[in-house]
């Protein structure tokens, strides 16, 4: 007993994951649960209402618009104010919208107009949430474990958007798509609570500003002076723009047409998902010295499922294609976090995740736009294969900036400087032991 008594308790979790951490994963698996099946149950909502195609498409794009519009506005707010506040803001925006979405699906026939302008809501909740959300993640793990604790949360949020897909598509099946958007207003309910107990007494409070125009102005400096960092977010303004169409669009036709239907197709997305959460679970483990070299090397196969369709595959082969592919994407992913995190000073990180995230989804409403009309005009199959090639060219291209190459993983977070901090000491780094 006395020996028992003495030995030190063995911790239940490790050292990086500390109380904001394990609030946030916790949160964001929430999150991701309830969100992932409601895209689903709004989807099905409108075709309930008697739309078609096209209206879903509408009220997709009405939630994607305020995203682009108020993310660059959202990142500045969320480095003037505290983080917390703007997510739990945020969330409760994302709960009261969709628990209204809900309650029109339930009492009746909701018109497109609402059903747009609920979704419309929650886009802009998401503008203000994500680059608050990336900022405090960012902040709460040390330089030494970042990949790892990046690694861990984005397998946790991987899984959950798997699992919140799966359950979401049953349950829609089973008591309606009402019924599952009110529990993704729950959702936003539990998750703004667990965020409401996150401590920021380790951020520095920010010193007087210019204003609105002045902070942006200043993340803009940010963003502009790292190469690496404009280079890689036009190369995916590209590839995620051409990546959503070809799924959004021509994989549901594809597997219509040629893979027996609608059961392929989500089997082929769910093995992408799965292929995510296995790529989150080889980056606790494999720590890559040149971090934007590897993975933007991984970003290559992100060109496959778009050939895979043009040929078309078997919806085996296809499967796998996925899985790859989800598997890569998040190598890159991981790693762009862990660039992220070791070289924007902590004051501009929401500011610069901001241009990042509004550099990502920028195009993706005109490719969706366009996709019918290059298919009328090329064909499907050129569409598709046309899409591969541009993943391809922008990859290989933005492999061209030195920074990308060159810039390696460090110990310890130093970024605090200038935007050439990263310039000037990839060669004294060296690789440790344990990413949009």
């Amino acid at each position: 007993m006395t020996s028992a008594a003495a030995s030190p308790r063995r911790p239940r979790r490790p050292s990086w994951a500390g109380r904001n951490y394990s609030l946030l994963t916790a949160a964001a698996v929430v999150t991701n649960l309830g969100s992932n099946g409601s895209l689903i149950a709004a989807a099905f909502a409108v075709l309930d209402a008697g739309g078609d195609g096209g209206d879903v498409g509408l009220v997709a794009a009405a939630r994607t618009l305020p995203l682009v519009l108020f993310l660059l506005i959202g990142g500045a707010v969320a480095d003037r104010l505290p983080r917390h506040r703007v997510m739990v803001a945020a969330n409760a925006l994302n709960c009261l919208s969709q628990a209204a979405f809900a309650t029109l699906v339930l009492a009746g026939e909701p018109q497109l107009w609402q059903m747009m302008l609920l979704t419309a809501l929650g886009g802009t909740g998401q503008a203000f949430f994500s680059p608050a959300a990336e900022g405090m993640l960012m902040s709460t793990v040390d330089g030494e474990q970042a990949g790892r604790a990046f690694a861990v949360f984005r397998m946790a949020m991987q899984g959950a958007a798997l699992g919140g897909a799966a359950l979401g598509g049953a349950m829609v099946a089973a008591i309606g798509p009402g019924w599952v958007l009110a529990v993704d207003a729950a959702a936003f309910a539990v998750a703004g609570a667990l965020r409401s107990f996150l401590d920021v007494s380790h951020i520095p409070p920010r010193e007087p500003g210019g204003g609105m125009l002045a902070d942006l102005r200043d993340g803009w400096r940010e963003f502009a002076g790292r190469p690496w960092l404009w280079g890689i977010v036009l190369q995916f303004s590209v590839a995620n723009a051409v990546v959503a169409a070809a799924e959004s669009v021509y994989g549901p036709l594809v597997a219509r047409d040629h893979l027996g239907g609608a059961g392929p197709w989500g089997l082929a997305l769910g093995c992408f998902g799965a292929g995510t959460v296995a790529g989150a679970l080889l980056m606790t483990r494999w720590k890559p010295r040149r971090l934007l070299f590897v993975g933007t090397l991984c970003v290559f196969p992100l060109a496959l499922p778009s050939a895979a369709l043009a040929v078309p595959v078997s919806a085996g082969v296809l499967c796998a294609v996925m899985f790859l592919t989800g598997l890569t994407v998040e190598v890159f992913g991981v790693s762009w976090m862990t660039a992220l995190h070791q070289e924007i000073p902590e004051d501009k990180l929401s500011r610069v995740s901001a241009y990042d995230w509004f550099g990502s989804v920028a195009l993706v409403p005109l490719a969706s736009a366009l996709a019918g009309p290059a298919e009328l005009a090329f064909g499907r199959t050129a569409a598709l294969w046309g899409c591969a090639v541009l993943v391809v060219v922008v990859t290989a291209a933005v492999l061209c900036v030195s920074d990308v190459r060159n810039l390696t993983r460090r110990t310890k977070h130093v970024a605090q400087g200038a935007p050439d901090a990263a310039n000037g000491s990839a060669d004294a780094e060296r690789p440790v032991g344990g990413l949009g």
